[in-house]
């Protein structure tokens, strides 16, 4: 290769470094995924040993999905012998946002430890700002703890016009300090406007129920992509009903309680 031959190289290399797209610049400056919370458990079930793990990813980027991320769980015996091995696909983490997931796997061979990592996510701009990604909202709720489960049922709705044909619902439990103990998930399917449907949790993760003080509940679409999130907030949501008062006004206006001077009371 001639020295001439060489120049020319460098600097097509050095144009091409160059020439990269705004959009590929904003992704390269993107925060990546954190993990907020993580715990697991490690069960004696009748099949063989019942590991269960929950954790929440946090999206610190306001204007981006973090999509397919999928988790690694795997759990060692106590001679450092790998006996689970699962990837597990999660759902897309909204802009701004955070995403709490459950799972579980059967180990024949006794585990004595677990461990998960997360591959890192791929972003997508959103269409819409963070406000118009509106929560589902869960009521109704009622818990009662037992021997060796907490069992959780409750209904969601929906806040948007379209129809949402398919929703992950995750509860994590928590002791009375707040700290993550473990979890479960449901799903529920063709939730609609003004039509709540009704899930049902028997969550077996937690070795002792009697340090479960609340369980934490969110809804969210199902799926690794954002499309069925970004498709509802395209869709927009329905307004709050508003209704006209009845009652005439007052004829004189009542008035209101005046504060004396110099009371600077908060």
């Amino acid at each position: 290769m001639t020295y001439s031959t060489r120049i020319v190289g460098v600097l097509a290399l050095v144009l091409l470094a160059g020439c990269s797209s705004p959009e590929q610049e904003r992704v390269a400056a993107l925060k990546p995924l954190s993990v907020v919370e993580e715990a697991s458990s490690i069960l004696k079930g009748d099949d063989g040993y019942v590991v269960n793990w929950a954790g929440v990813l946090s999206n610190s980027n306001p204007w981006h999905f973090g999509e397919h991320v999928v988790a690694t769980v795997t759990a060692k015996d106590a001679g450092g012998k790998e006996v689970v091995r699962l990837e597990q696909p999660l759902d897309a983490v909204p802009p701004a946002g955070s995403l709490s997931f459950t799972g579980q796997v059967i180990a024949t061979e006794k585990p004595a430890k677990v461990s998960i990592q997360y591959r890192p996510a791929e972003w997508r701009l959103a269409g819409r700002i963070v406000s118009a990604f509106t929560s589902f909202p869960i009521s109704d709720v009622l818990t009662e703890r037992k021997t060796d489960s907490y069992l959780i049922t409750g209904y969601v709705g929906t806040p948007y016009r379209l129809p949402a044909s398919s929703l992950a619902v995750t509860a994590l439990l928590r002791d009375k300090s707040g700290k993550l103990l473990g979890g479960g998930s449901t799903f529920v399917d063709d939730v609609r406007v003004g039509d709540k449907r009704r899930f049902i949790m028997n969550i077996e993760s937690v070795p002792d129920t009697k340090k479960i003080a609340k369980a934490d509940l969110v809804a969210r679409t199902w799926g690794s992509s954002s499309r069925p999130y970004e498709e509802l907030a395209m869709g927009g949501v329905v307004q709050p009903r508003t209704v006209k008062p009845t009652t005439p006004p007052f004829a004189k206006d009542r008035g209101g309680q005046t504060v004396a001077a110099g009371d600077v009371r908060p």
